[in-house]
Formats: C-alpha cells, structure tokens, sequence
C-alpha cells in the first residue's frame, strides 16, 4: 500500500464531508474521487470507509460492483467496443482485434503512454449502428477495422493538444 498525498487526503476528506459523511452517499463520494483520481486504489477506499465509518469492505464491494469504478489508471480515453448481438452480427470482433493490434493492448489494457484504454461493453443502444466504437460521449457507427487507424490518430491528436 503507498500512502496517499497530503493533497489527495485533504480533497476526500472534504468530499466526505460534502456528503456529511453520510454512509448512503458512498456511491456519489466514490464518483467525486474517481472522476478527480482517475482511479480508486485500495488507499483511497481505506480512508473513505474511514471518513463514513463503514468497513473497508462495503467500499470494496461497490467498486468491484458496479463496472464504471476501476482500481486501475485508465488512459486518458477509454475506447468501448460494443458486444452486443447487433454489433457482434457485423463483425465487431474485427474491430476488436484491429484495436488490439494496433494499441499493443489486451481487452482491459491500457497504452505504456496512458493515452488509451481498451474496454468492451454489452450494449451502447445504438444498434441501428452497428458495429459501435465509443470514446467518452462520442458514438462512432458502422466502423470498419480501416477506420480504427484514423479514429485512434484523432485521439492522439487530442493527447497532444491536452500537453
């Protein structure tokens, strides 16, 4: 376990107060965390169970609960493959497997960088469009694997512009 920053321990204290260090807000101060953190490792769910006086158990079940909490870094973008039927129907897997090659990443991988994420998920919703890509909020529809190389350059193009 590494200790957490001066800074770090501060700012969830005070979203914990934010909350009241009301117990039935774990889910909105784990949010707070995650989206200033990027991540919630083992630390962090430590001094939030401490902060609303749960074990550190109720924490960790609600991380690796539900799937938008992670106790790993993620890239900057996360790229979201659609597995859904529609989505598998029209050949996401090729999409899949191209996303791979070309990021030199497994599913749940992030790039040495740590510009991109590679995720999957079971439905965006948009199944008109299949197969789908998401990056953020944005839906790319009806990708092919010779459109990955260019959705993945315009991403990296906003890395560097975030530099």
């Amino acid at each position: 376990m590494t200790a957490l920053s001066e800074n770090t321990r501060h700012f969830l204290i005070e979203v914990c107060k934010k909350y009241h260090n009301d117990e039935h807000e774990l889910i909105n101060v784990l949010h707070e965390a995650q989206d200033a953190l990027g991540y919630l490792p083992v630390e962090v769910q430590h001094l939030i169970a401490g902060e609303l006086n749960i074990p550190d158990a109720r924490v960790y079940g609600v991380v690796t609960f539900y799937s938008f909490f992670t106790m790993v870094p993620k890239g900057k973008f996360d790229i979201s493959i659609c597995m859904g039927t529609a989505c598998y129907v029209k050949g996401n897997e090729l999409i899949l497997d191209e996303f791979k090659r070309r990021l030199n990443i497994k599913v749940g991988g992030t790039t040495p960088d740590g510009v991109f994420t590679l995720t999957t998920l079971r439905c965006v919703g948009a199944c008109s469009l299949a197969p789908v890509v998401s990056i953020g909020n944005k839906v790319f529809g009806n990708v092919t694997p010779l459109q990955v190389k260019k959705i993945i350059d315009e991403y990296m193009e906003k890395a560097e512009e975030l530099h």
